[in-house]
């Protein structure tokens, strides 16, 4: 995971609104009325190298999530320049990715053939993911039966079979119970020990403390600090 790099360079990242406040694309824009645009990041700028949990911080709004779907390739840059290195697996929500009516097992394999697996080597690692899981009989039932707990446990589960360089969670810890908490840190530690990168933002600071080292602090979309994570959640609360 030697290739394990995030570098971003005055990144800014911007939405658009027609004059319904609708959110609309830079097409659809040039069609409807324009309305206003707002910056979700602006002048961003930091550098993630092997080995680095970073916890992101600060209040709602401040821009924490549309750094990772930035991160993960889902917004792209509308200023600035953003790099990134290595295989990137995200978290960023509970539901991502999964269809209510299906199986665990049925979604396990729909995922892995979307990510590139053949049906066969998806339905050989479903098997995988469901050890990994825990869930037992349950993984076999409709996953809109699961609890938010079970849906995390699936994607922590999915996102290791992935064999990620970069990590990006987003608050999705805060929904597992406490033994599968403790499943995702252990994975973290190994995976910062063989060299990748975790991006992590959410509000359960003592969780964030033991997997991330470094904190950045955001404010209106922009870091207001950058440093040690004790220091960053002081700059945050105090």
């Amino acid at each position: 995971m030697s290739d394990a790099a995030i570098v971003a360079e005055g990144l800014g990242v911007r939405f658009l609104f027609d004059r319904h406040r609708r959110p609309v694309t830079p097409a659809l824009a040039r069609l409807r009325r324009r309305g206003e645009e707002r910056w979700g990041l602006r002048d961003v700028g930091f550098r993630a190298g092997p080995g680095e949990g970073i916890a992101l911080v600060g209040p709602s709004g401040a821009g924490k999530t549309t750094l990772l779907r930035a991160i993960a390739g889902i917004l792209p840059a509308d200023r600035g320049v953003l790099r990134v290195g290595g295989r990137v697996t995200t978290l960023l929500s509970i539901d991502a990715g999964l269809l209510s009516p299906l199986t665990g097992a049925e979604n396990a394999e729909l995922l892995g053939v979307l990510d590139g697996r053949t049906v066969r080597a998806a339905r050989a690692q479903a098997g995988a993911v469901r050890r990994a899981t825990g869930l037992g009989e349950e993984f076999g039932r409709p996953v809109a039966s699961w609890s938010q707990g079970m849906r995390a446990r699936l994607g922590l589960a999915l996102a290791e079979q992935g064999a990620p360089a970069i990590l990006l969670l987003d608050e999705v810890h805060e929904a597992l119970d406490h033994e599968f908490r403790a499943v995702l840190e252990e994975h973290a530690r190994a995976l910062l020990a063989a060299g990748g990168i975790i991006v992590a933002a959410g509000h359960d600071h003592p969780m964030l403390e033991r997997i991330c080292e470094r904190g950045l602090l955001l404010r209106d979309g922009a870091i207001a600090a950058d440093g040690s994570f004790a220091a960053v959640r002081e700059a945050y609360v105090g």
